[in-house]
């Protein structure tokens, strides 16, 4: 029964590591309880560190990644978004918690965070707790949904899904071609595509 824990873990590593949106980690965690019958406390508690892990190293490899496929500007732009987060201090994590806790995909916030050289002792910590929390929530929710409507897939492509892909696009789309150094300095709204090396 070890093997299906370890399954749980390795999925939501895999949805979280990945720097694109993909279906919220929970979703695996929500399957494979389910599907197994595993302890519904001990799959939470093991996709959430899968989570962290993922997101903790999605954090580590964007700086290099992010120098080979931007452009120099794009980059340095980012990171004066991260340096205006973290001069915020504690409401920069407390904006970190509030966004996790929120039913969005995450993807752009560690993405952003990454390129901005933020530090995984800045973005995790309250990650951990946002992620905890509504994990929790979604995977009881699951749970429940599954067990009175007779099958876990009724609902997974639904407007909401959709949205939530198309709003996780959408952020991704601000954070790379918004300018946002002339955007807080200069007050100006500049959209540039030549971002790529």
């Amino acid at each position: 029964m070890w093997w299906q824990y370890l399954l749980v873990f390795l999925c939501t590593i895999l949805f979280d590591i990945v720097p694109l949106p993909l279906p919220p980690a929970f979703t695996a965690i929500i399957f494979l309880q389910i599907t197994f019958d595993l302890n519904i406390w001990a799959a939470i508690v093991i996709g959430v560190g899968g989570s962290i892990i993922g997101r903790y190293i999605l954090t580590l490899y964007i700086p290099k990644v992010s120098g080979k496929i931007f452009t120099r500007s794009k980059n340095e732009d980012v990171q004066y978004l991260g340096k205006k987060m973290k001069q915020k201090g504690w409401k920069g994590q407390l904006f970190i918690l509030l966004y996790s806790l929120m039913p969005l995909p995450t993807t752009p916030l560690f993405i952003a965070g990454g390129m901005a050289k933020l530090g995984p002792l800045f973005l995790i910590p309250p990650f951990i707790i946002g992620k905890f929390i509504s994990d929790t929530a979604a995977v009881f929710l699951g749970k429940y949904v599954a067990e009175n409507t007779g099958g876990i897939l009724h609902g997974i492509v639904s407007w909401k899904s959709i949205s939530g892909l198309l709003l996780g696009l959408a952020m991704i789309f601000a954070l790379l071609f918004i300018d946002w150094k002339s955007l807080f300095m200069d007050k100006k709204l500049k959209i540039r595509f030549n971002i790529w090396r």
